[in-house]
């Protein structure tokens, strides 16, 4: 373990360039991705806690006037990714992309602070980050529940994190497709296309970045005329955990941010809402055609991560995520290997990923603790045993994507070293 401890630090550092890091260090993501930094500073702050501040600071520098914090940040003239900031051309202090990426910024940082003692300097920089993380947390319920449901929408599968998982199948059929797209995908050039999302995928995901972009990206009308909106239960997982871990951060430093609690109540019980006893599954919501999505994903059992207020229900994800891919030597895969939208080796349709066992792992720790544990050492015996990936397969193991992945190391690091 020590060795891979050793090398886990040595990867994060060799892809770290100026208070930033990337995600691997290929020509596959030359850039600074969102929810990748959250997790990338948990790792540092096992070793080198001003770089773990550091890596927060430089992405929140990106945050858009209206609090939204992007997807990408493009922090050099790099063109080798596709998308690039050449063609989003958005992005005000920094060229970003124009959506975003699961909010775990709050969720990271309160395990941060739990971990460590902090001096003054290092308290004051926390406060200026909790502020531009409540920022973004008030654009989320203003801009994506304009309707105050309790529930937010994401407007485009990349902002999900998981961009080609099944879930999103339905909704993007209904997606007329540009006829007159004109890109080159640089993802191809650099990875096998078995493992990446399909032709028809990029199609639709530049249909959608091509009305936003026409729209200026306006916040106020992207809600009602984006051609995708979509209610995940993963993603509202992950900002009501986000919220609860906020609030409770905010009394530590003084800070006001009691307008949560109404949000956190409302978002909690919409959430429970979304779980089916007639499917035994939550159901994420097509908002364009008001269909349910009935897709047995490890996203689904984020609702753990989330820490809901009903016992009964979280024993039945338990029991049901037992059974998730019961029958696969590595767990867990993004999808159920035994629903026909399971795929191997493509991308978010089927491998297992170090962050999805992670978030479930930080969800059962305190529901289930012998079986918390048996997560948590198989997570590590998988990266043992075949390194620092970014996905990998749930029947042979065999690693698929980047290599030198930074948040399969930073994510190592929590469960070697967590306390």
């Amino acid at each position: 373990m020590s060795q891979r401890v050793e090398e886990a630090k040595k990867i994060l550092l060799g892809n770290r360039k100026n208070g930033y890091t990337l995600p691997t260090n290929n020509k596959l993501y030359p850039a600074q991705w969102n929810w990748d930094s959250a997790f990338i500073a948990l790792g540092y702050s096992y070793f080198n806690l001003d770089y773990a501040l550091e890596e927060l600071e430089t992405l929140l520098a990106g945050q858009w006037d209206d609090g939204m914090v992007p997807h990408i940040l493009f922090h050099d003239n790099d063109t080798t990714y596709f998308p690039n900031h050449k063609t989003w051309k958005c992005g005000k202090n920094i060229p970003s992309s124009g959506i975003t990426q699961p909010p775990v910024i709050a969720s990271i940082l309160k395990i941060i602070l739990e971990n460590h003692q902090l001096n003054e300097g290092q308290n004051t920089r926390v406060v200026q980050i909790l502020k531009k993380i409540k920022k973004y947390h008030d654009w989320f319920i203003k801009f994506r529940d304009p309707k105050k449901t309790g529930l937010i929408s994401i407007l485009h599968p990349w902002e999900s994190g998981y961009d080609n998982s099944p879930i999103w199948d339905k909704p993007m059929s209904n997606i007329s497709v540009d006829k007159e797209l004109n890109y080159q995908r640089r993802d191809l050039e650099v990875s096998n296309s078995e493992e990446r999302p399909l032709k028809k995928d990029y199609d639709r995901y530049i249909t959608i970045r091509d009305q936003f972009k026409e729209a200026n990206y306006d916040p106020n009308k992207l809600y009602d005329i984006s051609v995708f909106n979509v209610v995940d239960v993963g993603f509202n997982s992950i900002f009501l955990k986000a919220n609860k871990d906020l609030l409770e951060i905010s009394k530590k430093y003084d800070l006001d941010f009691q307008n949560l609690h109404e949000f956190i109540s409302l978002n909690e019980n919409r959430l429970l809402g979304l779980f089916s006893k007639e499917n035994n599954n939550f159901l994420s919501q097509d908002l364009k055609t008001k269909n349910n999505l009935n897709i047995p994903s490890i996203t689904n059992y984020f609702s753990l991560f989330a820490d809901l207020n009903n016992q009964e229900l979280n024993k039945k994800l338990i029991e049901n995520l037992k059974s998730h891919n019961s029958n696969e030597k590595y767990f867990f895969s993004s999808i159920d290997p035994k629903h026909e939208t399971f795929n191997e080796k493509r991308y978010w349709r089927g491998p297992v990923w170090i962050n999805c066992n992670w978030l479930v792992y930080q969800g059962l720790k305190n529901k289930d603790k012998e079986y918390s544990e048996l997560l948590k050492n198989k997570t590590m015996e998988l990266i043992e045993e075949k390194g620092f990936h970014e996905y990998y397969s749930c029947k042979s193991g065999n690693v698929m994507g980047a290599n030198n992945f930074s948040w399969s190391a930073a994510l190592y690091l929590d469960l070697a070293l967590e306390k």
